[in-house]
């Protein structure tokens, strides 16, 4: 009877938790999915909430927990990566980052966050126009939000960054205290420097020869210094070199479908100061075929860590592996985008950490 009386309570509790979520955001964010693109689990409840950006807009959160949770739950918190692609995981995905998400999803005892940027999925907004210190305002404020919410433990918030969002995770979480890390195919040098590194990578992957690759490099380190470290817009570089407009990707304000101020405002990040001050438990991840991010950052991101804390980071380079968990045969199948059928080892390492460091 005791036991019941504390499982009644807990209910009540839950339930105001979530109905508190959803009365503090005026309108419910509709859904543009079909029904049957909504996320279902065996003995998971999914909620569809949503939270306000800097600039009003409201953005999808995607939030599943446990039927009939005992107690608080450890949380996991995705912070996402740079494109304009949803972080919805719908039934029958056959995309390699779904699919990690499902597994997330389905372990015992966990609770997960994700959040839709402005302008993708639900999420009202557009995300070609949004800067990063817009959309890291958004993540910030989904951050504390979720702690709000009753099924949420808040000695036990884990935080799952991907591509873009493995670099500045620790961001998201100014300051409150973070259980671990998850991270894949981040980065923590300046973004300067990482893009002269995937920019040779590319070259090379595109078939220059040797004899030209550094000659292109020294145009390329020119239009990205005008770029990133003087702050000038690729238009007026590219009008003043028109030489150099076969080595820009993007039309003349874009990059990869965003601003070119986004990647203005990550050139002033200092992500190594705020890996400095990590002293939880991390899994680095970096896939061998990942000619995106590079493999001495991810290092470099353990290493940090680990400077703190002997022993809490963990780097590991998952073999066959792409930028995102795609498996692939080889460097040049991952550039051109050949993928094999997913491999779920990659899955299941990820569920297994979080398992071991609830």
């Amino acid at each position: 009877m005791h036991h019941k009386h504390r499982w009644s309570a807990w209910t009540a509790a839950l339930v105001l938790g979530s109905a508190v979520a959803l009365a503090a955001e005026p309108g419910v964010l509709p859904r543009k999915s079909p029904p049957g693109m909504n996320e279902s689990y065996p003995q998971v409840e999914v909620l569809y909430d949503s939270v306000r950006d800097a600039t009003n807009h409201r953005l999808r959160l995607i939030v599943t927990h446990p039927h009939a949770p005992s107690g608080p739950l450890p949380t996991i918190f995705v912070v996402g990566w740079l494109s304009c692609d949803s972080v919805e995981a719908p039934p029958g995905t056959k995309d390699p980052t779904q699919l990690v998400m499902q597994a997330l999803v389905a372990l015992p005892g966990f609770a997960t966050v994700r959040m839709d940027k402005a302008g993708v999925g639900d999420s009202e907004g557009d995300c070609a126009a949004t800067d990063f210190l817009t959309e890291l305002a958004g993540y910030q404020r989904a951050f504390r939000q979720i702690q709000h919410y009753a099924f949420v433990d808040t000695d036990r918030l884990f935080l799952f960054g991907i591509s873009n969002g493995g670099g500045f995770a620790p961001l998201v979480a100014e300051g409150v205290p973070v259980k671990g890390y998850v991270v894949d195919g981040g980065w923590i040098k300046t973004w300067y420097e990482h893009m002269l590194e995937i920019e040779r990578r590319r070259l090379v992957l595109q078939g220059h020869g040797p004899e030209e690759i550094n000659t292109l490099m020294q145009s390329i380190e020119r239009l990205y210094a005008r770029y990133l470290l003087e702050g000038e817009a690729p238009r007026q570089s590219l009008a003043a070199h028109p030489e150099w407009q076969g080595l820009w990707q993007g039309d003349t304000d874009h990059q990869y479908g965003r601003p070119t101020s986004y990647y203005q405002q990550l050139q002033q990040l200092n992500l190594l100061a705020a890996w400095s001050a990590v002293k939880v438990p991390a899994l680095v991840l970096h896939g061998q075929f990942d000619w995106i991010m590079s493999r001495a950052d991810l290092e470099l991101m353990a290493d940090t860590i680990n400077r703190n804390t002997p022993g809490a980071a963990e780097f590991i380079e998952l073999p066959a592996t792409g930028h995102t968990f795609e498996h692939y045969p080889s460097l040049e199948a991952a550039f051109a985008g050949k993928q094999l059928p997913f491999d779920p080892d990659n899955a299941q390492r990820i569920a297994r950490w979080f398992d071991q460091h609830r």
